[in-house]
């Protein structure tokens, strides 16, 4: 997803919460049901009695883990990467050494085949081995920038639960605080508050770091595999040029001879 697209979503789930957040304060303190218990719904339980960091932190952090999650797994596909109908299209081309139509094939194609194929004809003059060194070297930086680019699930992986963790220690120094202002003797709203926001930031710091660093690993491992594939793929398609300018080069050389 791109930042300003994620950066709209997030500031809108902000004033969402926001908004929510205020309807229920304004709501009367102490309703009863019909059974005298006091009726607590799921987002008073999980989000309005986490305080102003699940509001405002964690829960936006975990919009943004949604996004990025959806969007590399969108992204990182061997469909995406390795386009069956480019692969084909190339083949057809390579194998009657075609490589003005390559060209044409791959022109503006934003796959990291489309890329490695881009760079193994520019070498193409130069003998396998120059290609062969071209798509490798272009199939290890589409690798690194994707790498970097997921780097960003793992940071929030990593992030999340301190952030969870502080909201622990807010909310028990906020139930330790309600002790001391009623000199040792607990009001049972005020402590159950504190221990709410304890509690609900560490559930939101855990709900964002296990998705983020599970999508993370998997996103990596995908990589790992699809980079050394797309070089593979992208070398067998070029070797016909090469197979095709080394018996060029021989019949060259015998004419002379």
């Amino acid at each position: 997803m791109k930042p300003r697209l994620l950066a709209c979503v997030t500031l809108m789930v902000l004033v969402l919460a926001l908004a929510c957040h205020r309807s229920a304060v304004a709501q009367p303190v102490g309703q009863a049901a019909t059974d005298g218990a006091e009726q607590v719904s799921m987002f008073d339980h999980f989000v309005r009695q986490g305080g102003p960091i699940t509001w405002f932190v964690l829960i936006p952090m975990s919009v943004a883990m949604v996004a990025m999650s959806i969007g590399h797994f969108l992204l990182i596909r061997r469909q995406t990467l390795i386009p069956p109908l480019l692969r084909d299209d190339v083949a057809e081309q390579a194998e009657a050494r075609d490589i003005a139509g390559i060209l044409e094939v791959i022109e503006d194609d934003p796959s990291m085949l489309g890329a490695a194929l881009q760079a193994g004809v520019n070498e193409a003059a130069r003998g396998h081995e120059a290609m062969t060194h071209a798509v490798q070297e272009v199939t290890d930086e589409r690798a690194a920038h994707l790498f970097r680019r997921i780097e960003h699930l793992n940071v929030l992986g990593n992030v999340a639960p301190m952030v969870g963790l502080l909201g622990t220690v807010y909310g028990m120094i906020r139930a330790f605080h309600s002790l001391v202002e009623t000199g040792g003797v607990p009001d049972p709203r005020k402590l159950a508050f504190g221990i709410s926001v304890a509690l609900v930031t560490t559930f939101w710091g855990l709900l964002v770091a296990i998705p983020a660093l599970a999508v993370y690993a998997i996103s990596r491992n995908r990589i790992e595999a699809l980079a050394p594939e797309c070089a593979m793929v992208a070398e067998e398609l070029l070797r016909p040029l090469s197979e095709g300018r080394a018996g060029s080069d021989a019949a060259a050389s015998s004419s002379e001879e």
